[in-house]
C-alpha cells in the first residue's frame, strides 16, 4: 500500500509524457536533427523545475514524508566523466530513437517491439555493473 503513491505518480508521467508526445520517435527525430523546439521546451522545462525544487529543498531544508531532513550532497567536479556519460547517453537514444523511460511507456501502450531494445537497455546496463569497478569514476 506504501508504494501505491509512486505507481500512480509513475502512471500520471507515463499518461503526460505520452500526451505530450515526448515519447514519441517522430518527436525525438525531429529534435535530433533541430527541426522542432517541442522536446528542448519539454527538457528545458525539467530541467528549470528540477533546478527550482532542488533550491527551494536546500533553502528551506525541507523533510521527507518520513520526517526525515532531505540532504542532496554536491556533486563532484568531474566534468570529463559527464561529458562521456552524457554523449553515451545521448549517442544511444539517437541511434534508437528512444530513452529508457520512453520504452516502459511505449511497451505500455502496445509497442512490443521495444522489448528488444529494453533487452539491450538491460544488457548495457549489466555489462556496466560487472565492469563498473574497472572503469575511471
Amino acid at each position: 500500500m506504501r508504494m501505491s503513491r509512486f505507481i500512480f505518480i509513475g502512471i500520471l508521467l507515463g499518461f503526460t509524457l505520452y500526451k505530450t508526445e515526448a515519447v514519441s520517435f517522430f518527436r525525438i527525430f525531429e529534435m535530433f536533427h533541430f527541426q522542432s523546439f517541442h522536446m528542448f521546451g519539454i527538457i528545458g522545462t525539467a530541467v528549470a523545475l528540477g533546478v527550482g525544487v532542488v533550491y527551494l529543498i536546500r533553502h528551506f531544508h525541507l523533510k521527507s514524508v518520513e520526517g526525515q531532513e532531505i540532504v542532496i550532497p554536491p556533486k563532484a567536479k568531474t566534468y570529463p566523466r559527464y561529458i562521456l556519460g552524457g554523449f553515451i547517453f545521448g549517442l544511444g537514444w539517437a541511434l534508437a530513437g528512444i530513452c529508457p523511460a520512453p520504452m516502459f511507456i511505449l511497451m505500455g501502450s502496445g509497442y512490443t517491439v521495444l522489448v528488444l531494445f529494453l533487452a539491450a537497455a538491460m544488457t548495457g546496463t549489466y555489462i556496466y555493473g560487472k565492469f563498473r569497478s574497472k572503469l575511471p569514476h
